[in-house]
């Protein structure tokens, strides 16, 4: 599934979620200076966005495919996996990982990242989480069991599974931290958010999600069809809540620490 998302690097661009600008600001707010190295930066969300802040981004993303969209849209992105990647004895005041931390090894992880990073600088690893309402994610996992019934994932729950469902990611994320030995306490950041989809711009964006990635087209068709039924019951579009959940930690050498607090 981690190599799937190259398959169309623009749709992914296109359609997926950006992250909240209080996210952006309090990295860079904690960070001791402007050089940002973002980890799977895949087509260069992330990136584009601190970029924007007024930082320097360097890009690691395993999927050249990816790398390539990223480079198109103005980010310096290297192809390897964070593990593997060279740093050449450059540093940085944050690593951040939007959407893709699970992807790396996260002992290894916060290793590499204790190792690039100057004293003071931070980690900081997040993930957006959505909450579509009932009727649509209901039509989804009805789909989705109809076209792939030995799926070892499953995409049925409630609204608070899926946030709950990344408590393990989060835990596992901070262990990770703790275990590299170079880090300030890890903290949880939060941030809610909603935005609107139309019905054009969910179908557009629910091709590049992991479960349906590796699907055969006509079981992807059979499952935008039953989704885009059950956005037109609801009048055409509809509001979508997430939570962006994050990890952060402080390189451990420079007195102060980062703030704490639940946003």
């Amino acid at each position: 599934m981690a190599e799937s998302f190259g398959v169309d690097a623009e749709r992914y661009d296109r359609s997926r979620p950006r992250y909240p600008e209080a996210l952006v600001a309090r990295v860079v707010a904690a960070a001791p200076g402007a050089a940002v190295l973002d980890v799977g930066c895949g087509t260069g969300i992330v990136a584009r966005q601190f970029l924007a802040a007024g930082c320097s981004v360097l890009g690691v993303e395993p999927d050249g495919r990816m790398a390539d969209r990223a480079r198109r849209l103005g980010v310096t992105a290297e192809v390897a996996t964070f593990e593997e990647w060279d740093p050449a004895g450059r540093e940085f005041d944050a690593v951040v990982a939007g959407q893709a931390w699970h992807w790396v090894d996260p002992a290894a992880g916060a290793a590499k990242a204790a190792r690039v990073l100057r004293p003071g600088g931070c980690l900081v690893a997040f993930w957006n989480v959505h909450e579509p309402p009932p009727a649509i994610a209901e039509a989804f996992a009805d789909a989705y069991e109809r076209v792939a019934p030995d799926s070892p994932v499953s995409v049925r729950g409630t609204p608070e599974r899926a946030r709950d469902g990344h408590g393990p990611l989060l835990a596992k994320a901070a262990d990770g931290i703790r275990a590299a030995g170079a880090f300030a306490a890890p903290e949880e950041w939060r941030f809610g958010w909603e935005t609107t989809y139309t019905r054009d711009a969910w179908l557009d964006q629910l091709p590049t999600q992991g479960v349906l990635t590796r699907l055969a087209p006509d079981a992807v068709a059979e499952v935008l069809e039953a989704v885009g039924t059950a956005v037109d019951a609801l009048g055409g579009s509809f509001t979508m809540r997430y939570v962006t959940v994050a990890v952060a930690a402080e390189r451990a050498g420079r007195p102060g620490e980062m703030r704490n607090g639940v946003v």
